[in-house]
């Protein structure tokens, strides 16, 4: 960028006045206003931008495939014509966010680009007029800039209360009821969309890679991020400047505790939770494959093989609101641009949701879920058919207790009887392997699966099962539970078929605490936690600061976003290529590499030791 200067006279001798407290006042030259003092030689070649990083910036945004819908939302039959094409503004905020280091847009720049500091064949293209680089030239065109960018967040804002003032709650109530639900409903889904079509551009130099090398597995994780805008009080009776933002706090679900119903605190005692900032969730769900770790190569250069973490997909919310909506929402995008659906990982915010909310609609999706639980949602936590759901996975209903609670004694208290180690704990996890129903066949098109019951598959004896007595004596030997109305159905059947929604709250296809887990869960939840901290570095994109976007309301943060992640995504793409062999086979930037846990080390209470080699 070129800083401009101002080049002004300055006494710096001066001698104190009559008074002795300062420099005397020096007198001013009537020809100091009209005469030229370097103001306009410094800007005569305004031109900042070659032709070549203009159409690379006009690629990015045919890339996304918004400009046309857009200019057609908010085409007007009626007045005077716009004086610059939704494309140029477009051109102009990718401009701006490539040039700053943390990625934002902010409209002065882009008004300064747009005018000034583009060759004159795209200002044409742009439909820019001719304005003079002075303050009346510059406030027109700040003007012409800022009403196109309204406009197009007014066709896409799912919001119907108005920005920049405070309502009464009684006026925040009266825009509520005169707005037409399902137009704000169109309006959300078109954000969606649209927002992450910007984000899809940045992914262009790694499509083909994508392609190959990623399977469609995400880590998906809500983060809090700033408004520019300060927070005001569910108990207050006006809105903030910002109404669609709300408080993220650190306790619980990190919503506002004044706009949801809390038990009574003791006398005396105050409340301790924090508000951390007024603000928005954004959902992001990042990509990664997790069944391929990047290999060390030669001369210091990164794996081809191995892409960087990227993010797929985002969406803005309230803080705590609707975590399962959101997030089927991004994913439900991902989808519909094209990508495949591989593993899933989540925290507890998402598998404690209502399962026809969450768990059912991603797995229709063709997403493989992987959570961890809550210490209320251990052991057997459903049952169907004589088969019971134990953290996450369809066992045996006998088999053994021990095993069944082995994670409940893990978080025991030591001196409690039943509390067992962490070595235990493992050994008793791959014991259940055992007693696990095995999958027959895919899925029908409903999600129904059929399950065989482990005896019939061979892996434990069943006295119930005489063809899988004497097969293998080192098979454990199941002691059924009596019944006093018989044998449930899995025993006298040889498979059940278990439907999408028979303990969907907890399913996952892969059992809590294997290897094969940990590597997922761990792979994918480190990538989405990475990818926060990342994106909110200080020294580039600093998301969460309301700063960085500074202009209020779900619609007008959301885009803006849009392109500080699109800018993370490319900052991470540079790096991964810059470090892959050059002509003479070393990179131009050493790879840097980070040695996971050892498999089958992970508990809930920690990593154990690996053996000694």
């Amino acid at each position: 960028m070129t800083v401009i200067h101002k080049v002004t006279d300055t006494a710096t001798d001066a001698a104190p006045d009559a008074t002795g407290n300062g420099p005397q006042q020096q007198p001013v030259d009537a020809a100091f206003h009209t005469r030229d003092h370097g103001w306009n030689r410094i800007r005569e070649d305004r031109v900042e931008f070659s032709d070549l990083r203009v159409r690379r910036a006009a690629e990015f945004v045919d890339a996304s495939g918004i400009a046309d819908e857009l200019q057609a939302m908010i085409a007007k039959t009626t007045g005077r014509p716009r004086l610059c094409t939704v494309q140029g503004l477009l051109v102009g905020m990718t401009l701006c966010s490539r040039r700053n280091a943390n990625g934002a847009v902010f409209f002065n720049q882009v008004a300064d680009i747009l005018h000034w500091a583009i060759p004159e064949d795209w200002r044409r293209r742009f439909k820019l007029l001719e304005r003079p680089d002075n303050l009346d030239g510059f406030e027109a065109a700040y003007a012409v800039v800022l009403r196109l960018f309204r406009a197009i967040v007014a066709g896409l804002d799912p919001s119907p209360l108005p920005k920049n003032k405070r309502l009464t709650v009684t006026q925040a109530k009266a825009h509520f009821a005169g707005a037409d639900p399902h137009l704000l409903q169109e309006h959300r889904h078109a954000l969606t969309r649209i927002s992450n079509r910007i984000l899809q551009a940045s992914l262009a130099a790694v499509e083909q890679h994508l392609a190959t090398l990623w399977d469609g597995s995400v880590g998906i994780d809500a983060t809090p991020i700033e408004t520019f805008a300060r927070g005001v009080s569910a108990k207050k009776d006006f809105t903030s400047t910002d109404p669609d933002a709300a408080y993220y706090v650190r306790e619980g679900d990190h919503r506002d505790p004044d706009l949801t119903p809390s038990k009574p605190r003791p006398r005396g005692r105050r409340r301790t939770t924090n508000k951390l900032l007024w603000g928005y969730d954004a959902t992001l769900a990042v990509a990664r494959n997790p069944h391929h770790d990047p290999q060390p190569m030669p001369g210091g250069c990164g794996d081809p093989e191995a892409l960087p973490a990227l993010t797929m997909g985002f969406i803005l919310d309230k803080p705590g609101h609707s975590p399962d909506g959101n997030g089927i929402a991004v994913l439900n995008d991902i989808r519909h641009r094209g990508h495949p659906a591989g593993d899933l990982a989540a925290d507890a915010a998402y598998n404690n949701s209502v399962a026809e909310d969450w768990q059912i609609p991603l797995r229709r999706l063709g997403y493989r879920p992987t959570y961890d639980y809550r210490i209320d949602q251990l052991g057997k936590i459903d049952s169907i058919h004589g088969a019971n759901l134990v953290e996450g996975t369809w066992y045996c209903g006998s088999m053994p207790d021990n095993l069944v609670n082995a994670t409940m004694d893990l978080r025991r208290n030591l001196d409690d009887p039943k509390a067992i180690d962490q070595e235990t704990w493992r050994t008793r996890i791959e014991a259940r392997a055992r007693y696990a129903l095995a999958p027959k066949g895919k899925p029908n098109d409903n999600g129904r699966q059929r399950y065989m019951c482990p005896a019939t598959a061979g892996r434990v004896q069943c006295p119930l099962k005489d063809s899988s007595l004497g097969t293998d004596t080192r098979l454990p030997l199941v002691d059924p539970i009596p019944s006093p109305v018989g044998p449930p159905k899995i025993c006298e059947q040889t498979s059940i078929s278990i439907a999408i929604g028979d303990g969907a709250k907890h399913w996952q296809p892969r059992a809590y605490g294997s290897p094969e887990w940990q590597k997922v869960y761990g792979r994918l939840r480190n990538t989405v936690e990475g990818m926060n901290g990342y994106a909110k570095a200080d020294a580039h994109e600093g998301i969460e600061h309301g700063g960085n976007r500074r202009i209020r309301g779900i619609a007008a943060q959301t885009l803006l976003l849009a392109f500080q992640l699109a800018h993370v995504n490319e900052r991470k793409i540079n790096a991964w290529l810059a470090a892959l062999p050059g002509p003479d086979g070393r990179p131009h930037r050493r790879a840097r590499y980070k040695t996971p846990k050892p498999l089958g080390t992970w508990t809930p209470t920690g990593h154990t030791n690996p053996p000694a080699a």
